[in-house]
């Protein structure tokens, strides 16, 4: 993104779905003590994702909207452990909020019909993490909300991996 200096191919709302989710994700981890090795690439994987909404917003020219989502994350992240059938229900929505990110990023590439700047080996990446998620969650904590949800997310990123592979092919053969 940077040196393309374009974020096409690229969905904000699919990026700030995922962003939730992950939040979310980390929030519920951390509230119900599980051991750190079980989420420790989340801080990793959504300072990733926080620095590009901001290369997105930068190169869309809506900079100042980014401190808008900056501040209603962080109310988020309080409120999550107000209650705890607040994180409960969170958790539980955040698979169908992740979902929603993976879906929306789909979207957007069949009706660009261009992967842009969207990256097959970071998407595959995803999918690779989600499939040991599957592993550890069954070794540790076997939390079943947290094992649908790797299921889940494993068979998306395929889905999207597979789709910017079959558009920047298409776009390398016009």
């Amino acid at each position: 993104v940077l040196r393309a200096r374009s974020a096409s191919g690229l969905s904000v709302s699919s990026l700030l779905l995922e962003l939730a989710g992950f939040l979310v994700f980390l929030r519920y981890q951390i509230y119900y003590g599980y051991p750190l090795e079980t989420y420790l690439e989340y801080p990793i994987i959504i300072a990733q994702d926080v620095i590009l909404l901001f290369c997105i917003m930068h190169f869309s020219g809506k900079t100042k909207r980014a401190l808008f989502y900056a501040v209603v994350f962080w109310v988020g992240w309080y409120m999550l452990t107000l209650q705890k059938w607040i994180i409960d229900l969170a958790m539980n929505l955040c698979t169908f909020v992740s979902a929603a990110s993976k879906l929306v990023q789909l979207q957007h590439l069949w009706q660009t019909k261009d992967s842009g700047q969207a990256s097959a080996l970071t998407w595959g990446m995803s999918a690779y993490t989600c499939a040991a998620r599957i592993i550890t969650t069954v070794m540790t904590t076997n939390d079943l909300a947290v094992l649908i949800r790797f299921i889940i997310m494993f068979i998306l990123n395929i889905w999207v991996t597979a789709t910017i592979l079959h558009y920047s092919k298409t776009k390398k053969t016009d």
